[in-house]
């Protein structure tokens, strides 16, 4: 089995957001630090706001940060949001299905369970268990630097001081 490029990026992007709790990151920080596609995380981005996952903000001091606690996120719950289009072989589509023993392979039915067993494990596994106490994982994505305050904020902190 073979996980889509999209579900993968949406995993690194939520660990990134993860272990930057608190802060909303930019798409180019994660594309950075992931070795990804900026505009391919776009979609990705796009998918895991509209699934509830992120929040996402427009503008200078935007980006996007978890929706909700990373220890209510499942690894199975994105890994199916993410899968769920795409058909593990051709017989779990109907359209495109052109083989000739799906009336009577046996297969199909224990590729099924094994799906949903992988998917029930994953279930059990939260991004807080990824991201949690592992500090190589936090040497590579924390944002160190924080971001600048939009220069009429500086402005304004100058003058007071």
């Amino acid at each position: 089995m073979r996980l889509t490029i999209r579900t993968n990026l949406a995993m690194r992007a939520l660990m990134f957001c993860a272990v930057n709790e608190g802060r909303y990151v930019r798409k180019h920080e994660i594309a950075a630090a992931c070795n990804a596609s900026e505009n391919h995380l776009a979609q990705v981005v796009n998918t895991l706001a509209q699934l509830g996952f992120v929040d996402t903000q427009r503008g200078r001091a935007g980006g996007l940060r978890l929706a909700r606690s990373m220890d209510t996120i499942s690894v199975g719950q994105v890994c199916r949001a993410f899968e769920t289009g795409v058909p593990f072989t051709e017989c779990f589509d109907p359209e495109v299905n052109t083989c000739p023993l799906a009336a009577c392979c046996r297969l199909r039915k224990g590729l099924v369970q094994a799906l949903e067993a992988f998917y029930s494990s994953l279930d059990s596994l939260s991004l807080a268990d990824l991201v949690e106490d592992n500090v190589p994982l936090e040497h590579l994505l924390f944002l160190v630097t924080p971001r600048r305050a939009p220069a009429c904020a500086q402005m304004r902190s100058a003058q007071t001081h």
